[in-house]
């Protein structure tokens, strides 16, 4: 174990304390459910407060968990984009269900979010493709998300090249660059409280699109 002299990584607890959570009180719909607490968040001014960890698995069941942003959500689902040919795609192509999970540190909160996954229209993807800064499109043509590659200098000429093959109009869509959408059937909104006594409130979708919510022991 490498640690220093006066710190013990099984001593850094925090005792949360500033809110709860009760099943009587959330809405019946976990979208409007989140829709509250994202906004609480965004008014709270918490960095990157739309970023979440997605988890996604291979055939061989071997999970991945990397960081991306959430860019849209309706009750429809949870949209972020990708390359279509990295890690993540792959396991997706496979395995088309996934997990999200955010985190608003400040609120001691959490939300998770698993569901099936699909695929935005190409349409959907370029009306948000073309509000990104120039640098990131070109970006999202410049890289070929997750494949290896020897030298970042690699990676800064296919910048520069792009640069220079759009310069002179609107930078298209990549064809290899989209949006999932989570289309979620379970959810659980988490509100740390003292002594580990945690509030969980489960989200389990039911026939005919409604939702059995019920309270899970921390």
């Amino acid at each position: 174990m490498i640690m220093n002299d006066h710190l013990s990584i099984a001593d850094i607890r925090t005792d949360y304390k500033k809110g709860t959570l009760d099943e009587n009180e959330v809405d019946k719909s976990p979208f409007t459910q989140f829709d509250i607490w994202f906004k609480e968040a965004v008014k709270s001014q918490i960095p990157e407060v739309n970023a979440m960890t997605l988890a996604t698995a291979n055939k061989q069941g071997r999970p991945s968990a990397r960081m991306v942003l959430l860019k849209q959500f309706d009750e429809k689902g949870f949209v972020f984009f990708s390359n279509y040919e990295s890690a993540k795609a792959k396991d997706l192509d496979i395995n088309p269900h996934a997990a999200l999970l955010l985190f608003w540190e400040p609120l001691e909160r959490q939300v998770r979010i698993s569901g099936t996954v699909e695929k935005i229209s190409a349409a959907q993807s370029f009306e948000y493709f073309r509000t990104r800064p120039i640098d990131s499109q070109l970006g999202a043509w410049a890289s070929q998300q997750s494949s290896e590659i020897s030298a970042r200098s690699l990676l800064e000429k296919a910048f520069v090249e792009m640069l220079e093959k759009f310069k002179d109009g609107q930078i298209p869509l990549p064809p290899q660059w989209g949006g999932y959408r989570v289309v979620p059937d379970q959810f659980e909104f988490w509100q740390g409280r003292t002594n580990r006594l945690h509030d969980r409130i489960s989200f389990k979708k039911q026939t005919g699109n409604s939702w059995k919510i019920v309270r899970l022991s921390p």
